[in-house]
């Protein structure tokens, strides 16, 4: 068939075919670039959503709603928090890691999920370190080593020579295997050379009424979520498990002082975006959240639960990761501790 002005297109010869679809690709991926750039440069268009990988109530669901809604303020536009416990932070983690890199899904990540679990899970849905991009480090704060108000102590010195004497007779708690507090405990333990019990539970809510009722001995919890058992009497306060005293407790004294020099176990909160997310999404969001961690508002609603701000550019909290996987890596081999998915 043929129609009136058309001309049938020459084929393009072999030689020019190559340099023809290089010019191609070059322009398809400069168009992409400057779509990609347009998009970083009019974020956030949507509301931006903030999963934490654990149940509502505890102390990283605490820290992320102070800090949401002044986040909120800064961006323009809504910042809405999902809570999606499981598997000590792996199932909302994981989710954050198969997410679109275009930083309207966001992780509150913790050491647990990006320390701990990378140790103790022998099949985890996502690399902490290949498959997130890390925006801030928000907050850290120390874990408070407690005691049930029935055992005959009041200090680490006094649980320490407890446990010796009845070895493999005291119980402690944790949230759960293979979580921050149970890594803790068992350091504790090996650094004092004691043996005792390890009674899991699933979070602090349950492993405070235990430990409250007497049916557990002792163990690490945080600030938050202990601090109004302890001002009550039902708890008892031993030692601050961080590197410094908190402000909260100034009288209290560090794990390392009392007892165990070098002991340290801290709890650290930071913001995670999907690997691939635009670099300049990324340092707005780092500008936002240091913005509002130097708030006085925040501060000090920080202050009244033992937590300080931390902030910073994204290296710092990478810097944490590394050193966080790297530090939990021998008591987990020395105590064969892991977690079949």
């Amino acid at each position: 068939m043929n129609c009136a002005g058309w001309a049938k297109p020459r084929p393009i010869p072999p030689p020019a075919r190559g340099r023809y679809y290089g010019v191609c690709y070059a322009v398809i991926a400069l168009l992409a670039l400057a779509g990609a750039s347009a998009f970083a440069g009019d974020y956030p268009q949507q509301p931006v959503k903030v999963i934490v990988p654990f149940t509502a109530g505890g102390g990283v669901d605490v820290v992320a709603r102070i800090i949401t809604p002044p986040l909120a303020e800064e961006l323009g536009q809504s910042v809405i928090i999902e809570n999606r416990g499981g598997a000590g932070g792996a199932l909302g983690a994981g989710a954050v890691a198969q997410a679109a890199p275009d930083g309207y899904t966001l992780l509150f990540g913790t050491g647990s999920t990006h320390g701990t679990n990378p140790n103790v899970y022998a099949k985890l849905s996502y690399d902490p370190v290949r498959d997130f991009v890390p925006v801030v480090l928000v907050s850290s704060s120390p874990l408070l080593l407690i005691a049930s108000a029935t055992v005959p102590v009041t200090s680490v010195a006094e649980l320490i020579a407890l446990a010796r004497s009845h070895p493999a007779e005291l119980r402690f708690a944790s949230y759960g295997t293979g979580s921050i507090n149970h890594l803790g405990a068992e350091l504790f333990n090996a650094m004092a050379d004691i043996q005792a019990n390890h009674i899991p539970y699933r979070g602090s809510a349950p492993a405070l009424t235990d430990i409250i009722g007497g049916r557990v001995d002792y163990m690490l919890d945080g600030v938050s979520t202990s601090l109004g058992y302890i001002e009550a009497g039902t708890v008892r306060a031993l030692g601050a498990a961080g590197a410094r005293r908190t402000p909260i407790l100034p009288a209290l004294p560090t794990v390392a002082e009392a007892a165990l020099p070098g002991y340290d176990c801290s709890v650290w909160f930071g913001l995670f975006a999907p690997a691939g997310t635009p670099q300049s999404v990324v340092a707005l969001l780092n500008s936002k959240v240091n913005a509002v961690l130097s708030s006085s508002r925040v501060r000090e609603s920080f202050a009244k639960l033992g937590i300080d701000a931390e902030g910073g550019s994204p290296d710092v909290l990478a810097a944490r990761v590394a050193a966080e996987i790297r530090k939990w890596a021998g008591i987990v081999r020395a105590k064969n501790i892991h977690i079949e998915q």
